[in-house]
């Protein structure tokens, strides 16, 4: 039988496509080796999702799993969130519609 340790972040204040460039980096990793990769890339993304796999490994801790450390990323995936609108004036009494778009990452480990 199989262990899982999961954890969601949702509503996180980042486009999803830049958060997928990093989840996609550490997709089928062992836990650890992704935690040290995620501490040197130069993405803003990347120190959101080494939290979200901080707090995956402290859950597979709880559950008393085996050694969160030798687990593997099994599922890593973002999603879209909700967009906020904002308008932002622009000349002869127009406006822009600026989009900042949220994300919700989830990671699932495995032994």
């Amino acid at each position: 039988m199989t262990m899982e340790a999961k954890a969601v972040m949702r509503y996180v204040r980042i486009t999803p496509r830049k958060a997928r460039r990093v989840v996609d980096l550490i997709r089928g990793k062992r836990a650890d080796e992704a935690a040290l990769s995620l501490k040197f890339m130069p993405y803003r993304g990347a120190d959101l999702v080494g939290r979200l796999l901080r707090s995956a490994m402290a859950n597979a801790e709880q559950k008393e799993v085996v050694a969160p450390e030798e687990m593997k990323i099994v599922k890593a995936f973002v999603d879209e969130g909700p967009v906020m609108k904002r308008l932002r004036p622009r000349a002869m009494g127009r406006a822009n519609v600026i989009k900042k778009k949220t994300s919700h990452i989830t990671l699932v480990l495995s032994d």
